[in-house]
Order: C-alpha cells, then sequence, then structure tokens
C-alpha cells in the first residue's frame, strides 16, 4: 500500500511547500522535520509532512469548537472574519474537522445518512474494496489537470474513486475540470467518505458557486474574471496587450483557476481554500487579481519576467510565478479581501451578463428555428411534460412552453416543470400560495388576465425570502437577484431581462428592485412603477414600467382582474 511518492528532485523543487501524504520510509530522510500523524480514519494520507514557519511570534488562533457555535448560530459573517484572519499551520488539525463542517451547510441532499457514500461505491463498483487497477475517470475530468498534491498511489486511486461515485450521484456534471484537484485537496485532511460528503455539499449549494459543471459555465466563470480584472487590474491589462499585441487575453485567462491551483505553493492553496469553502468561488476571483497585480509589478523589477522571458507565453509565465509567489498566504489574503468595489452583486451582474450574450450567440449560431441544446432532449420538456402541462395548465400552450424554455437560463433547462400552485385547483388564497410555493428555487410566474392577455416572471429566488431579516434584525423589503426577468406570451411575445446586464455601470438601489411580498401582496419589479402587483386574494393586479427590468405595462389598461394565476417550479433544483 505503500509507495514511493516523490522522488528528490521533485522534493528539492517542492521544498517550499508542505503536505498531508502517506510517505515511503525510504523518503523520510530527504524530509526537514519528523512527521505529522493526522487525523484520518482511512490510512491513505494518515502522515503528513509539517514545513518549518519562519520564527516569530504567532498571533491566538480560533479553535473549531468557538467557529462550531457561529455556524450552528447561523453567523456566517463572523466565521467569514475568522477564516480570513485566522492562518492556521498546515499541520493543524483544525481542518480535519473544519473544512467538513464548512462544506456541510451547503449539503442540500440530506438523505446522505453514515454508511451512504460506501452504498454507492459497492453500487458503482460491485465492492468497498479498493481496485489494484487504474480507474477510469469520468468524462468530465480534465485528464491534464488531475492534480494529486502529492497523494500517493493509494490516495490518487481513492481520488479516482471518489470522482466516479459522484458523476454516478450526479449526472448533470458535464464538464469539472476543477472537481478532481479539490478532491485531492480535502483527503489531505479527511476520511474518503468525509471528502465525498464535502463534495457533494459544494456541488449541489443552491445559494454560492464553488464549482462548475458544464461547459457553458466554466467559460462563462473566465470571461467573468477577465471583465473583472479589465475594471480592478487595468495597469496589468494594458502592459499585457502592449508587449503582446497579437496574443489575444482570452488565451490567458482561459488558464485562470490554474495559477491558483496548479501554480501557488501548497501552504498558499491551503489557506485559501479555508475561506473558499465557506464563501465560495469569489474568493479565487479576488486572488485572481492580486497575482495579476504582484505579476505585473514582478514585470517592472525583475529581470526574470522582462518583455522578452514572457511575451510568447504569459499564461504560463504567470503559473511559474505562482510556485514562487513572493509573498506569504496571509499577506495575499489580506491582499485580495482588500479589494474595493468587487461586491457579490457586481460579480453576479458580470456573470449573468456573460451567461446570455454566450446563450444569444449560441442561438444565432443554430439557427433561429432552434433552441439552445442542453442535456435535456432539444432543451425541451420531455414529452410526458408536455402532455401534462396540457392537461394541467390554463395559460400556456405548447408553443408558448416553447418559447418560455428559450429564455431560462442554460441549468435550469436541465429540470422538468411541476406545477405547484394554480388558482384553479387550490383556491385564490395568497396564504396557500406561500405554503406551496415558497420553499421552490427558481418559479415560474404566469398570469392569465380576464382579457387573455398572458404574462408572468421568472422568479430568481425562494418566496420565502420575504421573511430574512439583514444584521439589525429588519426584514429588507426586496430581494431575489439578476437572474429574475419579466415575459409577456400574448397579445405581445417579449422577454425583460434585469436592466443591469446591460452594462457595468452602477444603477442604484431602483435597479434592484426584483421581488417583494408579504402577506398583503405580491410584488416583482419595482422604481418609478410596479411591473407585477397582485393583492392578497389573488384576485385585482396592477402593471407599470418600472426600473428594473425597463419594461412597459405587461398588459395596455395597466390595471387587471387575474382569471388564472400558475406557479411552475423544477424537479430536481
Amino acid at each position: 500500500m505503500v509507495g514511493k511518492v516523490l522522488g528528490i528532485r521533485e522534493l528539492e523543487q517542492f521544498s517550499s511547500r508542505r503536505s498531508s501524504i502517506y510517505v515511503d520510509p525510504e523518503c523520510e530522510k530527504f524530509f526537514e522535520l519528523p512527521l505529522f500523524i493526522a487525523a484520518s480514519s482511512n490510512d491513505i494520507t494518515t502522515k503528513c509532512q509539517c514545513w518549518q514557519f519562519s520564527p516569530g511570534k504567532e498571533p491566538a488562533l480560533r479553535s473549531f469548537t468557538e467557529i462550531q457555535q457561529l455556524l450552528q448560530q447561523n453567523k456566517k459573517r463572523d466565521v467569514k472574519n475568522i477564516l480570513r484572519e485566522n492562518s492556521w499551520p498546515i499541520n493543524s488539525p483544525i481542518r480535519s474537522q473544519l473544512w467538513p463542517a464548512l462544506c456541510a451547510q451547503h449539503l442540500t441532499k440530506q438523505n446522505m445518512l453514515d454508511g451512504f457514500y460506501w452504498e454507492m461505491v459497492h453500487q458503482v463498483f460491485g465492492t468497498t474494496e479498493l481496485s489494484e487497477k487504474p480507474i477510469m475517470l469520468p468524462a468530465f475530468v480534465d485528464a491534464t489537470h488531475c492534480l494529486p498534491y502529492h497523494l500517493t498511489s493509494t490516495g490518487r486511486a481513492v481520488a479516482d474513486r471518489i470522482v466516479n461515485v459522484l458523476g454516478y450521484d450526479c449526472p448533470d456534471i458535464t464538464y469539472s475540470p476543477v472537481l478532481y484537484p479539490i478532491t485531492s485537496l480535502l483527503l489531505h485532511f479527511m476520511s474518503e467518505e468525509e471528502a465525498y460528503l464535502c463534495l457533494a455539499g459544494l456541488v449541489g449549494s443552491k445559494e454560492k458557486t464553488f464549482i462548475n459543471q458544464t461547459k457553458l459555465q466554466h467559460e462563462v466563470t473566465w470571461k467573468t474574471v477577465m471583465q473583472i480584472a479589465k475594471k480592478h487590474t487595468k495597469s496589468a491589462i494594458a502592459y499585457f496587450q502592449r508587449i503582446c499585441p497579437g496574443q489575444k487575453l482570452e488565451r490567458v485567462f482561459m488558464d485562470w483557476c490554474w495559477w491558483i491551483l496548479a501554480g501557488l505553493p501548497f501552504q498558499h492553496l491551503v489557506r485559501i481554500m479555508d475561506c473558499y469553502f465557506h464563501e465560495g468561488i469569489k474568493v479565487l476571483y479576488r486572488v485572481a487579481l492580486v497575482i495579476l497585480n504582484l505579476f505585473h509589478k514582478e514585470c517592472q523589477s525583475n529581470n526574470e519576467w522582462s518583455p522578452d522571458n514572457i511575451k510568447n507565453d504569459i499564461g504560463n509565465a504567470l503559473i511559474k510565478f505562482c510556485k514562487k509567489i513572493p509573498v506569504s498566504p496571509a499577506k495575499l489574503l489580506h491582499a485580495a479581501f482588500s479589494i474595493r468595489g468587487l461586491s457579490t452583486q457586481y460579480i453576479s451582474r458580470i456573470f449573468i451578463k456573460t451567461e446570455m450574450l454566450l446563450k444569444s450567440r449560441s442561438a444565432l449560431n443554430s439557427g433561429s428555428k432552434q433552441l439552445i441544446k442542453s442535456r435535456s432532449s432539444d432543451n425541451l420538456p420531455t414529452s410526458q411534460s408536455q402532455v401534462n402541462i396540457q392537461m394541467m395548465s390554463h395559460t400556456l400552450t405548447i408553443r408558448e412552453l416553447f418559447t418560455l424554455w428559450s429564455w431560462l437560463p442554460v441549468r435550469i433547462t436541465m429540470y422538468q416543470p411541476v406545477l405547484l400552485y394554480t388558482t384553479e385547483e387550490h383556491g385564490c388564497s395568497l396564504t396557500t400560495f406561500y405554503v406551496r410555493v415558497e420553499q421552490h428555487e427558481p418559479t415560474l410566474l404566469m398570469i392569465k388576465t380576464c382579457n387573455n392577455e398572458v404574462f408572468g416572471a421568472y422568479c430568481s429566488s425562494r418566496w420565502l425570502e420575504r421573511n430574512v431579516k439583514d444584521d439589525k434584525g429588519q426584514r429588507q423589503a426586496y430581494f431575489g437577484t439578476g437572474e429574475t426577468f419579466l415575459f409577456s406570451l400574448y397579445p405581445e411575445r417579449a422577454k425583460y431581462p434585469w436592466v443591469g446586464i446591460e452594462g457595468d455601470r452602477d444603477l442604484g438601489h431602483s435597479s434592484e428592485l426584483f421581488m417583494a411580498a408579504d402577506s398583503k401582496m405580491i410584488t416583482i419589479g419595482g422604481g418609478e412603477g410596479q411591473a407585477i402587483w397582485m393583492d392578497e386574494n389573488i384576485r385585482f393586479g396592477k402593471t407599470d414600467a418600472c426600473k428594473t427590468f425597463n419594461n412597459p405595462p405587461l398588459c395596455p389598461s395597466g390595471d387587471f382582474e387575474i382569471r388564472v394565476l400558475e406557479v411552475y417550479g423544477f424537479v430536481g433544483v
């Protein structure tokens, strides 16, 4: 089971790193310090190498018990601040508890009880014994980036098994090159089963993005990073464009995540993961911007990174620079979290805008009569779902359903629609509406008026968020995200997306009034008018032009009487 992991050259090359590996005794003579026994139940990564920190007074570090109490109290901001400020040593046992706890808060599948993972292993491989033969990796893995981070051959086999089981349990993952490296990182600090549960939490997270799972998401992400960099690292971008006028920036940013995952020393990477497992991919965005600025600064003062040396391949030069990055993990994170104007809302706006541009381009390339392809057949609901909607719906024809489907975010088209609420069956009560709808995200809200007008909204967030309170205990009037959009199907056929997608400028508070609700009404859109407003009896409503969506009134009269209200959710989301 024990096998040689690192040769002499590799040990010299990675002398600035510390790693948790199952080490061949013959290799121990190359290490500077005794081996530290880590908490691990599967004896695959039970020994880790502790590289010496520079001497100096270490600040008092917070314990896992303190963080656990804050997580239980849902004090996520306090946890965020602790994770950013506490530089636990690489050999600290805290991560064997901390990382699983951070990932568990994102877990949406509540049926993952003890033994679930091993049942899945047996189902996929027919045995829980680890095969000595190589395991074929799933198609979503990028073979060129299966970074093992010093795992032994046994540790790599375990990583192979984990990603196979995850692919079996999550068939919607079609492209995810970062999944394998993150699996390897997790195995340094926990057992195989715990690592799988952590990944399940990250992949299934609804509130935050951690791991891209399709080629579209992958492309949208690196293009988002590029757009953000053009605003927040202008000098670095201008420098690269000046010295490499013929090289497209796109080629550089396509590998942005590998600056971090394949370039940075292990101790830097582990500290970044402390924050990433809580806050999501935005941590990596921030670190990437700091790397660009540091590299630009180094290019101006260090001949090793002179224009002649890097102009032919900036991408590889960036990764080489990261391997010997001239700042400590603490300074790197401090600089990353000091970047101003990089809010989650701003990042979301850029991401959604980029996604919509790519979707539009794909639709144009495939022909005006074809819809964007996805894992679902022709990007449409199944035949059975179409039949069900024809039988149940009083607002949607099949043609209108197809039109709506072409407007949905691509990831949602993988799922099938289900009718959650209709006034025809469940009555005209806002209370009943909330009971049947509030836990679902996203939802499609369809209105048919007594004048036969048909319009509605794609609502990106749960209606339950109407009860969420801010840090001061005040209920926030509006909620939702920029994925929310309005539409009209009859007599006019039109989609009205969020105005923030049209540009990167700050549009003010009135442009972000997506959804609002209480016991007396429902509102969608705001700012000098409400795009859709309905009363508590779901009988009367009104529609105006509003700043959030820059829409006209969705029916000519402005006021309307509701004949039918229908709300659809999506199975499996």
